[in-house]
């Protein structure tokens, strides 16, 4: 007898908790005005700066330390490097723009 009174307690309390746990998640609806139109504006238009102000500080920390010097010169280094050609299929060294 005893448990059987538990488990319908137990499932009373589940069947409680599932139909109130519906009215908790629409407890934090606000209501609509106008300015609550733009809070989620106004959140993304601040995150936008606070993560474009940051990276503005790093780029210039990183300018600062010197990582941006010579950069043409850099640039040009994969270029000297001699590699077997991969990409040009056989038959486009048999066409005549390749004999001159």
């Amino acid at each position: 007898m005893r448990g059987l009174r538990s488990l319908v307690t137990t499932v009373a309390l589940a069947f409680v908790a599932a139909l109130v746990w519906p009215a908790v998640a629409l407890a934090h609806d606000a209501p609509e005005t106008k300015q609550s139109r733009w809070v989620m504006t106004d959140w993304m238009m601040d995150t936008f700066f606070i993560f474009s102000g940051f990276a503005l500080i790093a780029f210039l920390a990183a300018w600062k330390a010197g990582h941006f010097q010579e950069l043409d010169q850099m640039g040009s280094i994969p270029l000297l490097v001699e590699e077997e050609d991969y990409y040009t299929p056989e038959w486009a060294f048999d066409e005549e723009e390749w004999t001159e």
